[in-house]
């Protein structure tokens, strides 16, 4: 039998008589973890079991515990005892975030932030890529579709902010929908909320439940119905937009992997009509914002947000699965690669978007049809 103890019960535990131990990824201990803790990763875990620290009992955990019961549960034999922490590190964290009695004083410094040391990297580029995309219209009612991630988070921050510049003449509806995340998520992405001043409108759906039955990659399926359920509360609050937190990195890996995985030469557009919703239309605001300063804004304000909270990726690797999430992962290690030797790599897939020569290209498809150069070549 396994056995859990709560961040609350484990505050009880004599610390000399107990060890702490992160099984997450490299990155995500990086941006915080609970004090004390060491860093042994579920594979180095469950391939070799001398890696537990001897000595003390060893107790695992994960962001939000799905991944480390799935570990304790493999690394329990015999005479050796595992325990598991309940919640992970999202409840922990969301009791330090329950405890920040400050909220003023940080909302505050977090909107500075955005207004000077962040507002040529950050700020402008939110503004340039309204503006350049002619994303807002006046009379405009967005529905802020807020996930619980670093992107969304900003991005709701961004449009508060420009709301206070009154740049543009629109309204804002804060979307959140609950598609059935644990105890811990909801508190995270609430208590965050609640730090950064931002009015939730929060919605359930039963999204988890229904993909949790897909053996293999749900995510595509998943996130097709988390933007029809998005589309249809915002419609519902009288919104005529949603915003998604999309940002430029986002951009060119879809680019390539369009690419190299699909045979196609396609980008994740700024704005999109719906086909099913009609008179609704998507919006991705963060189009130009690269994902290294929304990280430096998140950290040097010491944020903390959930990444990727189904069910799916917290009990399976995503290495192993085989699913859009590994792929995105190898287009971002390629363009690593590649920008070893060439530093512009980046802004050269993206503008490759903008300078497609139809003279120079064997076909190509507009509103369902398909063109071959061909058609015009005597």
């Amino acid at each position: 039998m396994i056995q859990s103890v709560s961040p609350e019960e484990l505050q009880s535990w004599d610390p000399s008589e107990y060890i702490l131990i992160d099984i997450r990824d490299e990155e995500s201990f990086r941006q915080g973890s609970l004090p004390g803790a060491v860093h042994i990763t579920r594979e180095e875990l469950e391939s070799d079991r001398a890696a537990l620290p001897a000595g003390k009992k060893p107790v695992i955990f994960c962001m939000f515990g799905g991944m480390s019961l799935r570990t304790a549960e493999k690394l329990q034999d015999g005479d050796l005892s595992v325990w598991h922490l309940s919640g992970g590190y999202g409840q922990w964290l969301v009791g330090q975030l329950q405890q920040i009695t400050d909220v003023e004083e940080r909302r505050e410094l977090i909107e500075k932030s955005l207004r000077k040391r962040f507002s040529k990297r950050i700020t402008s580029r939110f503004v340039k890529a309204i503006s350049d995309y002619e994303l807002l219209s006046p009379g405009d009612r967005v529905a802020v579709c807020i996930s619980g991630g670093k992107d969304s988070m900003l991005m709701a921050k961004l449009f508060q902010e420009i709301r206070r510049r009154n740049k543009f003449n629109f309204e804002t509806v804060f979307l959140c929908m609950d598609p059935g995340y644990s105890p811990a998520t909801l508190g995270m992405i609430q208590e965050n909320a609640r730090l950064l001043g931002i009015p939730l409108t929060m919605f359930s759906s039963r999204i988890f439940d229904a993909v949790d039955t897909i053996p293999h990659s749900p995510c595509y399926i998943c996130a097709r119905m988390r933007r029809g359920y998005l589309y249809s509360k915002a419609k519902e609050l009288g919104c005529n937009k949603i915003a998604l937190g999309h940002h430029y990195d986002d951009v060119i890996e879809t680019t390539l992997m369009s690419i190299l995985y699909s045979g196609q030469t396609q980008t994740m557009m700024p704005k999109l009509h719906s086909m099913n919703f009609e008179g609704m239309e998507l919006i991705r605001p963060m189009y130009l914002i690269r994902e290294d300063d929304i990280k430096r804004w998140r950290d040097e304000n010491d944020l903390h947000f959930i990444r990727c909270a189904c069910h799916f990726t917290e009990t399976i690797a995503h290495e192993a699965s085989g699913d859009s999430s590994s792929k995105r992962i190898e287009a971002k290690q390629l363009i690593a690669q590649l920008k070893k030797t060439n530093e512009n790599v980046e802004g050269n897939i993206f503008r490759s978007m903008e300078n497609i020569h139809l003279d120079a290209v064997l076909g190509y498809k507009q509103g369902g049809v398909r063109h071959s150069f061909l058609d015009d070549y005597d």
